[in-house]
């Protein structure tokens, strides 16, 4: 492990058999650049948070199996298939909400299968399709800051929940990049940004990406989003997904209902950013998992405890937002607004 200049790299990257990532669970007191050859490191910084955010997750997820394959001793096609759906298995079982995830794991399988060949075709199949999607992934997020930034004026107050900046994705951002873009075109806007308990990725992480790009803003307490859009006149809040449904569901980070639900009382638009491979066209809101994780993450502040011993904690990670409180999805591919049951699967499919 050692510690570089954010500024000249990615937050994850897969050279020469190895991936290299931010771990943001150090952040912002350290900037930690870890760096494996092994595909269970990378598939335990998916489980512990240190890779965190749907499409750096799925990117991550596909560096995995590409780890796997690149390292893999497997001398005939069966036994390289077959290692790589264990190592999916492992994949698929660190976050069950991001479906981010299990896109990038089954577009990697994929194309491993559709192999003719031996090992050596697979293995650069699978290397390949995962470095291609790290790309993709990059350009997806500059077309969603130029299309989100359009929605964006002079004089906007906007506010922002959890980390949705380059420490979510490959590069740039999802709702983060659209407000630094906006920022960059010379908008003149003042951003609040949440802390996002229990994990903090709002005062952590979102913190250190708008001081960087020197956006102005100021850092509230998750409880004051009421006070915040009643006396500073919020005008808009872009947030991130970690899953959105055909019929306009947002699945996103726990707290994400109650600011949308605010963000309607007080006549402030709404607005998720996600890539189109956070649609999920399948899923019935019922039957979306939501993540509950460890009861220390609320019990206790950065390894401390405030809780008395004894007590127990809820701790879900995601909540779900009804499409009737979401003015629009940013999208790589546009737009899509009210009825999402009709825009959502034109966006999906590059039809709109």
């Amino acid at each position: 492990m050692f510690c570089i200049d954010a500024r000249v790299m990615r937050s994850i990257e897969f050279k020469d058999g190895k991936v290299r990532f931010i771990n943001v669970r150090k952040l912002p007191h350290t900037l930690e650049i870890v760096e494996t050859t092994d595909y269970r490191r990378v598939a335990i910084a998916i489980k512990n948070m240190e890779i965190r955010g749907a499409p750096a997750i799925g990117v991550a997820a596909a560096f995995t199996l590409a780890l796997a394959a690149y390292h893999s001793r497997c001398r005939d096609v069966e036994c390289m298939l077959s290692e790589l759906e264990r190592v999916a298995a492992l994949v698929r079982s660190t976050r069950p909400t991001a479906v981010n995830l299990f896109w990038a794991v089954s577009r990697v399988l994929s194309k491993a299968r559709a192999s003719a060949g031996g090992v050596e075709e697979v293995r650069r199949a699978v290397v390949g399709e995962a470095l291609r999607m790290a790309e993709e992934d990059v350009e997806v997020n500059r077309r969603m800051s130029i299309i989100g930034a359009s929605l964006i004026e002079d004089g906007d107050v906007i506010l922002t929940h959890c980390n949705t900046g380059m420490l979510a994705t490959v590069d740039i951002g999802t709702a983060l990049g659209v407000i630094i873009r906006a920022y960059q075109e010379g908008k003149k806007i003042f951003v609040y940004a949440t802390e996002t308990r229990p994990a903090l990725q709002g005062a952590r992480l979102t913190a250190w990406e708008l001081k960087r790009a020197g956006v102005p803003f100021k850092l509230i307490v998750d409880s004051a989003v009421g006070l915040v859009m009643a006396r500073k006149g919020v005008t808009k809040v872009f947030v991130g997904a970690d899953r959105i449904l055909r019929d306009g569901h947002v699945i996103n980070k726990i707290g994400t209902y109650q600011i949308a639900v605010l963000a309607r009382e007080h006549g402030a638009e709404f607005y998720a950013v996600a890539p189109t491979s956070t649609i999920d066209l399948e899923s019935r809101v019922e039957d979306v998992v939501i993540e509950e994780r460890d009861q220390r993450e609320v019990l206790e502040v950065m390894g401390v405890r405030i809780a008395p011993q004894g007590v127990e904690a809820y701790n879900p990670v995601f909540d779900i937002t009804p499409p009737s409180y979401v003015s629009g999805i940013v999208t790589e591919n546009g737009i899509a607004r009210p009825p999402y049951e009709e825009s959502i699967p034109k966006i999906a499919l590059g039809k709109q």
